[in-house]
């Protein structure tokens, strides 16, 4: 009788770059390639699987901040910092072209089906239609008022979805050149988008923790999740369009629609994934953290509806054994909703070049840059491996796709997955040996005892070029200190995205086996019940038991006051605290609710937001640059108007109480400019906001 194996666990982790990854991107075609983009300004091609890079692309001027493949997996496309668009040819190994237009950080990319147009995304809240072919911008699509997070293209390619920060989906008609539709229903950035297949059905994941279904002939929303997992970053539907693969932060959501049903719940483990994508009854998942990048598997065939025990009854599941399907143009769902025609029109490429709507004329600058091209380079790291993928013998297929096999699972520990999340793979950089990794093809073959020992040889390995210096190990009888494991200077910002405490090791806080645990002077014994652990590991956590009920009785109190309809002074109650934390959470709301915002509330934050930028903390810094942000946009022509206003003749109490109040919120603003100067050499995400916020200050000048 064959071994149990995990529904889920963990493939690999390994360094990607020599400074922090930006963003990735899984082929979705065979969900064995990846891309990754850094604030080194390189893009480097991976094989799922496997830790060596296979090319790396270099030619940008600034960190990379949005990569895509191609449709087929033969191209590959690069937004940068500055705005500037970079596409290369993977199988010949060299740059295609160089597109420039867009005045802000490029956030998201698409390629059209057919493979001669591809779509950008900005944080200038433009979206723009490029040929390739003819090197420039056809179109530029203007209705966002915030970045946008993602694009895709229908189908048939005659449409663009677009999802943006602002919250709203916008279907765009591209033949027309104008905006078809725009769907408000969601309550939060809108991360991730994806067509069904077959018919004409939109889904769409948010940060309010909901995946909404569009109806793409009515353009009503049809069926909407029950919003009981956190926010949706990624979504997919199953390659035949059976159900929608949801993923949030740690959890795997397959839902399905008409009815609205949640099909089952699979504990990952995964932290904050990115990028999820499906291959050989295989659920891939990819995320980064600081220069590391890992990658998790999920078996399909133990998950419903393709098998596995069900998270809830479900009266009507889908049929997974069906009849051989007809074409997709003839497939109808259960409604009769239409299906889209992906076969391309044979006449657009001989009467016209281009059949969408271009714009009068494309202002100079803007298009191939030439020199640009000309610094860029492919260095290929593994022939090998990108001779396998991109250059195969028979140029049918340019990815692994008709060799890969699925990635065998480890076995089952016997600990039920929905208790508890797969333990983490601990990247040891100490260790000499190399990792030893199976193929696919030739795991298949090998018998279950070499399986089992080729995984526990198998450990995520880095690049030589950008492995960490070693790390002496202590011997067990002496544990480390509390700060040898992860240490920092008081002057680093901690990053919000981390796996552990930073600054100290959560074993040294743990019974150790074998070792005698003395705790005020009393020695246990090491083969200590559950129990009696429990009470040693709660001894000595009063204090932080005092903070947590403080800061909740805090929050009680701001909440009272504020639900009791005086929101003046329930912010003043705030501020009195003295606790940036409370002063956080506040912010956090205040952020997603733009409308409770007028000068009373922005005179009593802004004296505290410059504490915020200038905090150790990563979140508690993205939380005051986006308040910043939100107080700019809105407020930044009325406070500059009103403080550069002429006298009035007359008595008027309301406009000097107006002047008044823009001048001390115009004060405030110049001073958090200055620590906005003095941080501008900051690299990564951080010095991204803060480049951000002082182009924004210009409304001021």
């Amino acid at each position: 009788m064959a071994a149990a194996t995990k529904r889920s666990w963990k493939l690999q982790e390994f360094v990607a770059h020599g400074s922090n990854v930006n963003c990735l991107a899984l082929g979705h075609k065979s969900g064995r390639v990846m891309v990754t983009g850094g604030e080194d300004k390189k893009v480097n091609m991976w094989a799922v699987g496997k830790p060596n890079c296979i090319m790396s692309l270099s030619g940008h001027t600034s960190a990379i901040e949005a990569v895509r493949f191609g449709n087929s997996e033969e191209m590959v496309a690069a937004g940068s910092m500055s705005g500037a668009l970079k596409i290369w040819d993977l199988e010949a190994a060299k740059i295609v072209r160089t597109l420039t237009g867009h005045k802000a950080n490029l956030r998201s990319l698409d390629f059209h089906p057919y493979g001669d147009f591809v779509a950008s995304g900005s944080l200038d809240t433009n979206i723009k239609l490029w040929d390739i072919k003819r090197k420039g911008c056809i179109f530029t699509y203007k209705g966002h008022t915030n970045c946008v997070n993602c694009l895709r293209f229908s189908p048939d390619g005659r449409w663009i979805a677009s999802a943006g920060e602002d919250g709203s989906v916008k279907l765009w008609d591209l033949t027309a050149g104008k905006l078809l539709t725009e769907l408000n229903d969601h309550t939060g950035p809108v991360n991730s988008l994806e067509f069904h297949p077959n018919e004409f059905l939109l889904a769409s994941g948010s940060s309010d923790r909901t995946a909404k279904y569009w109806d793409l002939e009515t353009f009503q929303c049809v069926s909407t999740t029950d919003g009981e997992c956190g926010g949706i970053r990624s979504i997919s539907f199953h390659p035949d369009g059976l159900c929608l693969y949801a993923a949030t932060q740690d959890v795997l959501k397959v839902y399905g629609w008409e009815p609205a049903r949640c099909y089952d719940t699979v504990a990952t483990g995964w932290g904050k994934v990115v990028d999820i994508a499906t291959a050989q009854s295989q659920l891939i998942g990819a995320l980064y953290s600081q220069t590391n990048v890992s990658t998790y598997v999920v078996d399909l065939q133990k998950v419903q509806p393709m098998g596995g025990v069900p998270a809830e009854p479900s009266p009507e599941p889908p049929t997974v054994q069906a009849a051989p399907a007809a074409p997709p143009a003839q497939r109808l769902s259960a409604s009769g909703r239409k299906s889209f025609q992906t076969d391309r029109p044979q006449t657009q490429s001989t009467k016209q070049q281009n059949p969408y709507k271009e714009e009068p004329q494309e202002p100079a600058g803007q298009g191939d840059d030439p020199e640009d091209d000309a610094q860029s380079v492919a260095d290929i790291k593994d022939p090998n491996d990108y001779r396998e993928i991109f250059q195969p013998r028979h140029g049918l297929s340019h990815s692994p796709t008709t060799t890969a096999q699925p990635f065998p699972a480890p076995p089952d520990d016997g600990i039920p997955e929905k208790d508890i999340p797969p333990p983490p793979v601990i990247v040891k950089h100490n260790t000499r040996q190399q990792p030893v990794h199976v193929p696919p093809q030739r795991a298949a073959q090998s018998s279950p005892s070499q399986q089992t020992q080729s995984r526990q040889q198998q450990q995520p390995a880095q690049p030589a070029q950008f492995a960490p210096p070693p790390v002496s190990q202590q011997p067990h009888s002496q544990p480390p200190a509390p700060h040898s494991a992860t240490s920092v200077p008081a002057s680093t910002v901690i990053p919000s995205q981390r796996e552990q405490p930073v600054g100290l090791a959560v074993e040294d806080f743990l019974p150790k086996r074998g070792v005698p645990v003395v705790n005020e002077g009393q020695s246990y014994p090491s083969n200590m019940s559950e129990a009696e652990a429990i009470s040693t590991i709660m001894k000595g956590h009063d204090a932080m038991v005092a903070v947590m009920s403080s800061r909740t009785k805090n929050l009680s109190i701001v909440r009272a006051l504020w639900t009791g309809g005086n929101m003046k002074t329930a912010l003043d109650s705030a501020v009195n605290m003295n606790d940036q934390a409370v002063i956080v959470d506040l912010l956090n709301v205040l952020i997603f609710k733009p409308a409770l915002w007028n000068l009373d509330v922005c005179l009593g934050m802004l004296p505290h937001l410059k504490d915020l930028i200038n905090s150790k903390y990563e979140s508690y810094v993205h939380c005051g640059c986006s308040a910043l942000k939100l107080v700019l946009k809105n407020f930044g022509p009325v406070i500059k108007e009103t403080v550069n206003a002429p006298p009035s003749i007359g008595v008027d109490i309301t406009r000097e109480e107006r002047i008044r109040k823009c001048k001390s919120c115009f004060n405030n603003l110049m001073d958090i400019r200055s620590t906005l100067d003095s941080k501008s050499h900051v690299q990564g995400k951080m010095g991204s906001t803060f480049r951000e916020v002082q182009l924004l200050m210009s409304l001021l000048e």
